[in-house]
């Protein structure tokens, strides 16, 4: 792969990878305000998983399209021009006349979140997505009705050759029953070919099963690669190929909103060069591509990603265009 930890990157916005089509890769999924509650004061700031994602992977050099949701109110133009600044694509519909949804994060004393939701969630009929190399989905958008049904048609429409990315990014306190949460989930795993979990989100969908074996199931329902990531200690990635573990990084953590949409973008990212270097996403589908040398390119490069996201304050990736010099250091 071109992306390697400690090389120089220099790409610009829409250029790196295998730009084949307007947009390289698709978001589809909600933007919202995430309004932080600190013992210090509260603050605002644009957020929602999927929206956190596009922007990194836009940051990253690839051309982004966001297809959201946001309202016509003060909250959503904020949120569209950091979209927009960002080097992404809103595209056409997105603006809604309501409220633009929010989520409120109380952190606790070691700067984690513990999330409340006001959130609406549709989509514009489409009658399919755009071409693309990626599409990604997830979180919030992936459960809230309707806009979830709608996502779901829209991937199993999509070209053979998309590669289709999942992060449940599960935020139980709208899901309801955990069963029912699990099968919408595995519905669309099984429409993905790459699907990324926290510890956390792995605990709550599947309780007292080992990390490895959550692996080994959601690979047996259809991705080719698995992923759990696992804070401090980094991740371990899964596929046909093999098993790798990229260790975390020491960092002074400001908060770690957004990290692990840091880490997705970084994914995405080295997909889209996996696939330009391949010139064909079949070996990304299949597996076949993701032996272990390039299992640890890909989680080393996006536990870097996560690192420098938890060591500023809100889901604010970095712009890399300059050297990765100031990238943390290993543990």
């Amino acid at each position: 792969m071109t992306v390697t930890p400690n090389a120089e990157f220099t790409a610009k916005p829409g250029t790196a990878g295998a730009v084949r089509s307007p947009h390289s890769v698709i978001v589809i999924g909600e933007a919202l305000t995430d309004i932080v509650v600190r013992p210090e004061g509260v603050t605002e700031h644009p957020g929602g998983s999927p929206m956190n994602v596009a922007i990194g992977v836009a940051r990253l050099g690839d051309a982004v399209e966001l297809i959201t949701r946001l309202g016509a109110d003060d909250r959503g133009m904020i949120a569209q021009s950091h979209i927009e600044e960002s080097g992404v694509t809103l595209s056409s519909g997105s603006i809604v006349s309501e409220p633009t949804s929010t989520a409120t994060a109380r952190l606790d004393e070691t700067g984690a979140a513990i999330y409340e939701f006001d959130i609406r969630w549709s989509l514009e009929p489409l009658d399919r997505l755009p071409p693309a190399v990626v599409v990604h989905t997830g979180s919030v958008a992936a459960f809230l009705e309707p806009g979830a049904a709608e996502i779901r048609r829209l991937l199993a429409d999509t070209k053979a050759s998309t590669i289709v990315t999942f992060d449940p990014n599960i935020r139980a306190s709208l899901l309801g029953e955990r069963d029912a949460a699990r099968g919408t989930a595995e519905r669309l795993m099984g429409l993905s070919d790459v699907v990324k979990l926290s510890d956390e989100d792995a605990e709550w969908l599947y309780p007292a099963v080992s990390h490895s074996d959550v692996l080994d199931h959601i690979r047996s329902l259809g991705p080719a690669l698995a992923i759990i990531t696992r804070g401090a200690d980094g991740a371990v990635l899964a596929s046909r190929r093999g098993t790798v573990n990229a260790p975390g990084l020491t960092v002074t953590v400001a908060d770690t909103i957004g990290a692990g949409d840091s880490f997705m973008s970084a994914v995405i990212h080295s997909i889209v060069e996996l696939i330009s270097e391949k010139e064909s996403s079949t070996s990304v589908s299949d597996g076949t591509a993701f032996t272990p040398a390039v299992l640890t390119q890909i989680g080393t490069f996006a536990v870097r990603c996560a690192a420098i996201t938890v060591s500023r304050s809100g889901a604010n990736p970095r712009v890399w265009q300059k050297s990765t010099a100031d990238l943390p250091s290993r543990a």
